[in-house]
């Protein structure tokens, strides 16, 4: 992907978490095009996370996990996206009844499916991982009861820093518990409550990001032996070998709640740009530069940025 569809995701030269909720399909324009048209972004990467998302499930069939209670959920997230994939993309993808089933086609994928909703077995691997075979967003079931939100089914395979089997299951304040500052300033307390507030059909995003090294999507605690040395090996590199390996990772997450079941749908879809590559937009260098200097030990810590920051900074702003 060029850096046009970029979701650079700093408007200040400093950071600090928040819920920075905004609606959805509202068009960012940025210093090197536009993103965020569309809840799905079907772009150039799409073929190529698709196949690597397959390869991360056929190794470790844990990434997905649905709790019995779910499957409602998982149904009414496949119909809802396939509609609006068809509806954002139609001469790629079509969405169809017939009679008492829907048509399903896939233009880009090859793929041609009749399914009856409710019917897991009329769906390859059943709905949630067909769902998550068709968009490159990672997917979370969030459903609400007993006045908080429990995640209870997920197609997870491009995870930054943790675990999809530890966490279904658990609450969303639970979820969040190793994340510093964020009880203390309330930004967890809030976004629980923001959430459970969504009405059917309301559709939200914000923004995440992090660093990671090489082109690699799954920085998953599961598949830490893999990522984890190269991560470690970056701190003693700089200037321009830094700069080529090291990458912003930027998560465009979208908060969706769903009309049949009343879950909260959560997608995730994980874009990464080197430092090399973000250079090229002047503004970008110098902003993410600033953030990366200022940004506090603790926050820095969390997100593993402590062994290469202080040298990522000084060349993004020499």
């Amino acid at each position: 992907m060029g850096l046009s569809g970029f979701p650079f995701p700093f408007r200040a030269d400093t950071f600090r978490y928040g819920t920075n909720v905004e609606r959805a399909r509202t068009p960012v324009h940025t210093s090197a095009g536009s993103w965020g048209a569309h809840v799905v972004d079907i772009d150039d990467d799409y073929r190529a996370d698709l196949a690597e998302r397959a390869r991360i499930l056929e190794r470790d069939p844990g990434r997905l996990r649905v709790l019995p209670h779910a499957r409602p959920a998982c149904w009414d997230a496949v119909v809802t996206v396939l509609r609006d994939l068809a509806s954002c993309y139609p001469d790629a993808m079509t969405l169809t009844k017939v009679g008492d089933a829907f048509r399903w086609r896939n233009r880009l994928l090859g793929v041609d499916v009749t399914f009856r909703e409710g019917d897991d077995a009329s769906l390859p691997g059943g709905p949630l991982a067909f769902l998550g075979s068709q968009i490159p967003d990672d997917i979370v079931l969030l459903d609400q009861r007993e006045g908080a939100l429990w995640a209870d089914a997920a197609c997870v395979t491009f995870a930054a820093g943790w675990s999809v089997g530890f966490d279904v299951g658990m609450t969303f304040t639970e979820i969040h518990g190793p994340v510093p500052r964020v009880h203390a300033d309330g930004v967890v307390s809030r976004a629980e409550r923001f959430l459970m507030r969504l009405q059917p059909g309301e559709e939200y995003r914000r923004t995440n990001w992090s660093m990671t090294v090489g082109r690699c999507l799954d920085t998953s605690t599961e598949a830490q032996p893999s990522w984890g040395p190269a991560r470690a090996a970056a701190g003693a590199l700089s200037g321009d070998e830094l700069a080529e390996v090291l990458h912003l990772r930027v998560e465009v997450q979208h908060l969706i709640r769903l009309g049949y079941s009343g879950a909260v749908l959560f997608l995730i879809r994980t874009y990464l740009a080197s430092l090399a590559e973000l250079a090229a937009v002047p503004e970008w260098r110098r902003r993410f530069g600033r953030v990366l200097a200022e940004l506090p030990e603790d926050m820095a810590s969390y997100k593993g940025l402590s062994p290469f920051r202080a040298e990522a900074s000084r060349w993004l702003l020499g």
